[in-house]
């Protein structure tokens, strides 16, 4: 039996070996020069995935080594020449292609305009924003934010319609433990395919958030070979920055490898002024608070094709930021009789970092997918912060220290679904479940005869214990100029939390328990009206759950006058979303959009005039409305000048008997975000914005503006970019007043101005579209492997 099953695999790996064969030729001009670096593509009849390509050499000529018998076609393109294809053959022996490409034709005097801005297309669910298809001189994500219509990016980090609450995806996974503002500076461009901006989240997304989403998609490596880029900035804010970066991928056969490795050391300031009356006296605050994390960034993914409907990955990341700093605090207290100063310093140490682990199954064919996904994130924030007086001080003060250390474990299991019965119905299903254990552990000290001693009745442990189970169900369906799409999700959420501490000299323990049972349901129409005009409306009823520390009852001090306290009461919130969309030929026009939120998770700031002491605190504010209308335009008048312009009008609405809290404001935003084409190729761009002021929470600002321009450029054939950016150049802060309900306060709220920052990325490897010769030619795009991406 041995011997009759080794003659059998013998011979049978003889008869593989007869029907594997050579594909070999040569790539030359129309002059017969042998053209190198030329891109050569085979596919395999049948199969979308898994294509085989090759490079030619230095003499023209390229092969393909042990192809398997069957029907194939070839795809034959570089920079400079006519993409030419070879049509569909049959492979039974081995074969010889000699291909003579055919130059581009472009007059001397053509003007080739390219678009730098990237193709954007709203539909009834979500803005899509493609950069596969686009040229543009882009260093990082915050230089693509700014080109997407009607979402601003400030110093003061990202609104959507007014609304600040947005949530970052990467991948459909959280960033919600990576500094905003880092991820912004230091995320590569390079390494984004598309950006989602959703504002009324389908069933297929989690249903906690009261703003937008905006799901960052990374491009999987469609390059055949190994290739890459390095990048470095350097620029000056409140002291001289910097960051420096690469990312390398490789595709060969069914192996895709991804890596990248980002550190920073950004400078910029906050400066507070809070002038306030207590009683007779007044308060007169000035607080300046300088920035110089280092921030480290490491990721990688891995994908193996086990077949061509088959594949595995796994993905990690790596975040790390720390941080020291010292914020001076000047306070003048006077009446018409006496002025006495407090000068106070509060240095902070703290240390972030967070691991996030992901592997992955994927099944997928042209009508079904299946996606097993599990998603690990492991969080811990170390924080000490010293608060004490300083010399000139003539109010006497207690100095205080604080170290809290937090660990945060989440770990997330998913299974998605989906089916593609036709062009017109598609339905999909999944369910997810989350686990989440925190524990922050606050210990307070007061200094005693020099020394510091621990306040055992300040100090407390908070630990929370939460489960999320999730199901949804989706349809989306068309019928002729109209579609449709409707969605329901189940969540089940256990949350407990348990507070440990000494009270009146007895230890204590407070457990809350807060379990939640919800269906949320999502629906979509739209139409097509004309050849250019299309319609639709979506709903949305989503979740807003308190952040975890923001549970914990300590309270912490900023400065001998101001506190941040937690509150052990807060409950979830729920809004209802409603949104009409105008669109002109697939692009934003008009948009009005309301919600109405119970119960809305709100900043309260209060005023002590016993003790002068400012408190800030989430509550839960009864009643809040917020409406928005938008308009946007092109901005394409001009040769080489494409954008977006718009204006943004909100109106925001609070109400509490509780808290005593009764705000409304109108606001109006005109932006405008373009790029121009100038002499020489430099690639000119420019993002501003006007408000007329806004609530920001309690904070009634009065009017706001922001402008920021770069100049790019490309040199070496195209692989190096070049980017001088200056940024804040006439930004204005948060002015404004604060109502406590017994008094109110001026305020401004601003950072250091006027950044300039210089870019440098250069791009390296074997890639398609990117020929090695010294052969002068256009910069036009070149075809790509479509992946889906």
């Amino acid at each position: 039996m041995k011997l009759t099953t080794l003659l059998f695999i013998f011979f049978f790996g003889i008869l593989a070996s007869f029907s594997q064969h050579k594909i070999s030729g040569k790539i030359v001009d129309e002059q017969n020069t042998a053209l190198p670096f030329t891109n050569i593509i085979l596919y395999k009849i049948g199969e979308v995935a898994n294509p085989k390509g090759t490079v030619s050499d230095t003499n023209g000529l390229y092969y393909f080594n042990k192809v398997a018998a069957g029907k194939y076609r070839i795809e034959i393109s570089t920079l400079g020449f006519k993409t030419q294809k070879v049509k569909e053959f049959s492979l039974n022996e081995n074969k010889t292609f000699n291909i003579t490409l055919k130059e581009e034709s472009t007059s001397l005097n053509e003007v080739v305009i390219k678009s730098k801005r990237p193709v954007i297309k709203q539909t009834a669910e979500k803005l899509i924003v493609d950069l596969e298809k686009s040229e543009m001189i882009n260093t990082n994500l915050q230089d693509i934010m700014r080109k997407i219509p009607g979402v601003l990016v400030t110093n003061n980090g990202i609104s959507i319609a007014g609304n600040r609450g947005v949530r970052i995806l990467i991948n459909g996974k959280t960033t919600e433990y990576m500094d905003v503002e880092t991820l912004l500076r230091d995320f590569p461009a390079d390494n984004i395919s598309k950006i989602e901006v959703i504002e009324q989240p389908g069933a297929e997304y989690e249903a906690s958030g009261s703003g937008a989403i905006i799901n960052i998609i990374l491009k999987k490596n469609v390059r055949l070979g190994t290739h890459g880029s390095v990048n470095s900035w350097i620029g000056e804010d409140e002291g001289l920055e910097w960051g420096s970066g690469f990312s390398i991928a490789s595709y060969k056969n069914k192996l895709n490898w991804q890596t990248s490795v980002n550190y920073s050391q950004p400078t910029w300031r906050d400066d507070l002024f809070l002038v306030r009356t207590v009683g007779s006296e007044t308060y007169d605050q000035v607080t300046r608070e300088p920035y110089d994390p280092e921030n480290l960034t490491i990721s990688g993914n891995l994908d193996y094709y086990l077949s061509d409907n088959h594949s595995i990955g796994l993905g990690g990341r790596f975040n790390s930021r720390k941080s020291t700093r010292t914020v001076t605090s000047k306070t003048i207290i006077s009446d018409e009789n006496n002025r006495n100063t407090l000068f106070s310093e509060n240095y902070f140490d703290r240390d972030r970092a967070n691991f996030s682990f992901n592997p992955y199954y994927e099944y997928k064919t042209d009508s079904d997918k299946l996606v097993v996904d599990f998603n690990y994130v492991d969080f811990t924030n170390d924080n000490t912060n010293t608060l004490y007086d300083t010399e000139g001080s003539t109010i006497a003060f207690d100095d205080r220290k604080y170290i809290q250390n937090g660990t945060y474990s989440i770990k997330t299991y998913r299974i998605d679904y989906s089916k593609t019965i036709s062009d017109k119905l598609k339905i999909s299903a999944g369910t997810r479940f989350a686990d989440v254990k925190t524990d922050n552990d606050l210990q307070s000290f007061e200094e005693k005869n020099g020394n510091f001693e621990k306040n055992e009745e300040e100090s407390s442990r908070f630990v929370i214990d939460e489960s999320i189970f999730a199901l949804y169900s989706k349809i989306n369906a068309s019928l002729g100029d109209w579609s449709f799409s409707a969605g329901l999700r189940y969540e089940n959420s256990n949350t407990d939390g348990m507070s440990t501490f000494l009270k009146n000299g007895t230890p204590t323990t407070e457990i809350q328990k807060r379990p939640i049972k919800k269906v949320f349901p999502s629906a979509s129409v739209s139409r097509k009206l004309t050849d250019v005009l299309g319609a639709s409306v979506s709903y949305s009823y989503r979740i807003q759950r308190p952040s975890y520390s923001s549970l914990n009852s300590f309270a912490t001090y900023l400065d001998p006058y101001s506190a941040g306290e937690g509150n052990p009461n807060l409950t979830p919130s729920y809004t209802n979303n409603y949104q009409f969309n105008l669109t002109y030929e697939g692009q934003p026009f008009f948009t009005v959009g309301y919600s109405k939120t119970d119960d809305v998770i709100f900043q309260l700031i209060t005023q002590d005039n016993a003790t002068a002491q400012i408190r800030q605190q989430d509550v839960n504010v009864e009643n809040n409305a917020n409406w928005n209308f938008r308009l946007f335009a092109p901005v394409n008048f001009a040769k080489g000048l494409e954008g977006y312009t718009g204006i943004i009008v909100t109106n925001t609405d609070y109400k509490s008997s509780t808290f005593n809290v009764d705000l409304n404001k109108w606001n109006l935003i005109w932006f405008i975000q373009a790029s121009y084409q100038l002499p020489w190729d430099v690639n000119f761009e420019l993002s501003g914005n006007y408000g007329t002021g806004a609530l920001e929470g309690q904070v009634e600002v009065d009017w706001l503006a922001d402008l920021d321009f770069s100049f790019g450029k490309k040199f070496l054939d195209d692989k190096l970019k070049v980017n001088l950016g200056f940024n804040k150049i006439l930004n204005r802060g948060f002015v404004g007043n604060i109502d406590y309900g017994n008094g109110i306060a001026a305020v401004e709220s601003n950072g250091s101005r006027q950044n300039v920052q210089l870019k440098l990325v250069y791009s390296f490897g074997s890639q398609f579209g990117k020929k090695k010769g010294k052969r002068n030619s256009n910069n036009d795009e070149q075809n790509r492997i479509n992946d889906d991406n």
